[in-house]
């Protein structure tokens, strides 16, 4: 399946996060969401990625932003994950990879000459009735949240 375009809803889900609490994204209408994929909790850009949303959180939470992580990792993966490096949002867990079908961001990769299916990091920006506002495809992980910081920032002077 391909990405979403910007400007059209964002498909409504619901995935348990850390903890096991089930989120549905429709939840968390009335603030813009910062959802972003990425393929594993604990490898260097994946990390990278996460400790740069974390850093940015409060000023994300000025522009009435909030941060949603998803893998295909389980519970005690993210707990761990978020432990070891003071994450202060939430992580969703897509173990069967439905929901990143559903969003485009599970996709056939080559790794080295190895083809296999799984997650393109990718960061989608929804506003607060859940429509699409950016699409960050094949997003660094180094500058991604610092990307989506400028994105909210420029949206609220304009």
């Amino acid at each position: 399946m391909a990405y979403l375009e910007a400007g059209t809803m964002a498909p409504d889900f619901t995935l348990n996060d850390q903890n096991g609490t089930p989120v549905t994204l429709s939840s968390l209408r009335g603030r813009k969401v910062v959802l972003y994929f990425y393929p594993r909790d604990n490898t260097p850009g994946c990390t990278k990625q996460a400790c740069g949303f974390a850093a940015l959180k409060d000023e994300l939470e000025k522009y009435n932003a909030v941060i949603v992580g998803v893998s295909t990792d389980n519970a005690a993966s993210h707990q761990k994950f978020i432990a070891k490096f003071n994450l202060p949002f939430t992580l969703l867990c897509d173990e069967d990879h439905q929901v990143e079908e559903m969003y485009g961001v599970w996709q056939q990769k080559n790794m080295y000459g190895r083809i296999s299916m799984g997650t393109v990091r990718t960061t989608y920006v929804l506003d607060e009735e859940g429509r699409i506002i950016k699409l960050y495809k094949r997003a660094r992980a180094a500058t991604n949240p610092e990307d989506c910081l400028k994105l909210l920032q420029e949206l609220s002077a304009s």
